[in-house]
């Protein structure tokens, strides 16, 4: 389990919260199947923690990957009843549901072609690229996706991957491929570069939705301090046309 702080970090001068738009969309807190949460009091606590920041709606998303992480349908699942149980148990009153974190390897395409991929709202689907490089058929796959209609793509934390650029990002939203901002990264909780390509994602109007990206406390300390930032507060202002709130 989780160690406790010896002092709430929590306290916080911003007058801003995640309220308006309620739902956290990318999360690892189903507790014991991918390196988020590793017991159900783990997940509590974070869940807690996202409660006391506005979050009103959590959609977990546990990574999905053939060398690591073999999530299936039937293991998350099974891990949300588990959650869920918890949340009763404790009178703790929030939704939560689940879809995944895909990951673009090998076996992406062929859970393409099966209609088998998990899927949040309106048949939204939330994938990472790999770090180190593109895909060699990232275009193709999700223009295939796009050109079958069954569902909508989102790019999981675009200012992450070091090989694209604003202008390969722009190009790809273009397309018709949702972009979804880790709000850490505007905090510098992955360095300055990755920093600055967020802030220029925000000024630039690429962002579809925003998260947390939730695996564990350091990340819930850095989901508070993204509220210090102007940026964020550029994002949560009614007038950006986050998606966040088509979620609910």
């Amino acid at each position: 389990m989780f160690s406790f702080f010896k002092k709430n970090p929590f306290n916080s001068s911003s007058a801003l919260n995640y309220g308006s738009i309620g739902v956290d969309m990318h999360s690892h807190v189903l507790p014991g199947i991918d390196d988020g949460a590793k017991t159900p009091e783990d997940s509590i606590f974070l869940i807690k923690k996202m409660m006391e920041l506005g979050i009103k709606k959590i959609i977990a998303t546990p990574h999905i990957m053939a060398d690591f992480y073999k999530n299936t349908p039937e293991t998350i699942n099974a891990a949300l009843i588990l959650l869920k149980g918890e949340l009763v148990k404790q009178g703790i009153d929030i939704e939560i549901q689940a879809a995944a974190e895909h990951y673009f390897d090998e076996t992406f395409e062929p859970m393409i072609n099966k209609l088998s991929l998990m899927t949040m709202g309106d048949n939204y689907v939330l994938f990472e690229y790999p770090f180190m490089s593109p895909p060699p058929n990232a275009y193709t796959v999700i223009q295939k996706m796009m050109e079958w209609g069954e569902y909508k793509p989102i790019l999981a934390h675009p200012e992450r991957y070091s090989y694209m650029n604003i202008d390969a990002i722009a190009n790809l939203r273009g397309w018709g491929c949702n972009m979804q901002l880790n709000t850490i990264s505007l905090t510098g909780y992955y360095g300055k570069t990755i920093k600055k390509k967020a802030e220029a994602l925000v000024d630039n109007n690429l962002i579809d939705f925003i998260s947390s990206d939730m695996h564990h406390p350091r990340h819930a300390r850095a989901f508070k301090d993204a509220l210090d930032s102007p940026y964020l507060g550029k994002l949560l202002n009614s007038d950006y046309p986050l998606k966040n709130r088509l979620l609910k």
